[in-house]
């Protein structure tokens, strides 16, 4: 007798081996996606607050007022700011909040999910100080 293909036992044990794999893999992955989305959002507030000091530097100490003066020292920084009071914009998992005025700035990036898109808080306040909170 000529048995062609596989019998259940044998599709079961490898259903069981893939499934053993991805438990492994999935929560690897989710992590490091969360480090991608800190570390981004880390790199943005940093970039939003250099670019409100060089605009401060060369415009005799003021602070950029609104998002349209400083997106002429940082061109994205319209995808992270708005200038409608309390508007938060999400980017890759996490929320960012911009306070321009002609005396300083705060720049925020808060995760959109604690613990899923991130669990660190990120600030930055006039004088280019970033704060993990």
């Amino acid at each position: 007798m000529n048995r062609k293909g596989f019998t259940l036992v044998e599709i079961m044990i490898v259903v069981a081996i893939i499934a053993l794999l991805a438990a492994i893999a999935v929560p690897n992955l989710l992590t490091a996606r969360r480090t991608a989305n800190e570390a981004a959002a880390k790199a943005t507030v940093r970039s939003l607050s250099t670019a409100a000091e060089v605009y401060s530097t060369s415009h005799s100490g003021a602070y950029p007022d609104t998002v349209a003066l400083l997106t002429g020292f940082i061109a994205s920084a319209g995808n992270y700011c708005t200038d409608a009071a309390g508007g938060a914009t999400a980017v890759q998992g996490y929320n960012y909040g911009c306070t321009l005025t002609a005396g300083g700035y705060q720049f925020v990036a808060a995760p959109v999910t604690l613990n899923t898109t991130g669990s660190v808080t990120y600030t930055a306040t006039t004088g280019g100080v970033l704060t993990p909170l």
